[in-house]
């Protein structure tokens, strides 16, 4: 009898070691569909060291944009690519997020910055871009000349402008203090402020 419990015991922990080892194979599928996609015949992806946008014809790779050069410390990811029609003419707005921080004894800063790029593909031009930066700071500041005491502050630090795409192919920038409008020039292959057009 106890032989028989010992043999299910080792079956029943064997069986449970070989479920989990399945639930970390799927974590790591998820991850890698998120750094490649695909809309129309243009592939936003991350091949080497290099951020790009691949042009495909006959689902064969005829040219690339490059987006940005990488490196170790750097990845893009939450990677969006869509195509909207702005003045008659098709573009595409790419959009990735990055994020870093720094530590040392009193700070720790976690940064991230929303990336937004827009592209004229038939001239093979970036005829816009934005960023969009939050810092989160978590810092201890001392009290006195001594350093006996001290307290711990944390802040929120904002820079750059939040994207919007409009529907009618307009894009809004706005930010605490200020707000831009942009429409798109199809003689210059460029967005111009809206107030100026």
């Amino acid at each position: 009898m106890k032989k028989t419990a010992f043999l299910l015991m080792i079956m029943l922990c064997a069986n449970l070691s070989f479920s989990q080892k399945k639930k970390t194979t799927a974590k790591k599928t998820t991850t890698e569909k998120t750094s490649s996609i695909k809309v129309d015949n243009l592939l936003a992806e991350v091949k080497g060291k290099t951020f790009q946008v691949t042009i495909t014809e006959k689902g064969k790779p005829t040219d690339a944009l490059i987006v940005k050069e990488l490196n170790d410390n750097l990845k893009p990811t939450d990677i969006k690519l869509s195509s909207f029609t702005a003045s008659g003419t098709k573009l595409y707005l790419l959009q990735w997020t990055e994020k870093s921080n720094t530590k040392t004894d009193v700070k720790t800063e976690d940064i991230t910055t929303v990336f937004s790029v827009i592209y004229e593909i038939a001239t093979k031009k970036q005829v816009f871009s934005n960023f969009e930066k939050t810092s989160n700071i978590v810092e201890k500041v001392f009290l006195d000349k001594n350093k006996n005491a001290s307290e711990t502050q944390e802040k929120i630090r904002r820079e750059g402008f939040v994207l919007t795409l409009n529907a009618d192919g307009t894009v809004s920038q706005k930010n605490k203090t200020q707000e831009n409008k942009w429409v798109y020039d199809a003689a210059k292959v460029d967005f111009v402020d809206a107030k100026k057009k």
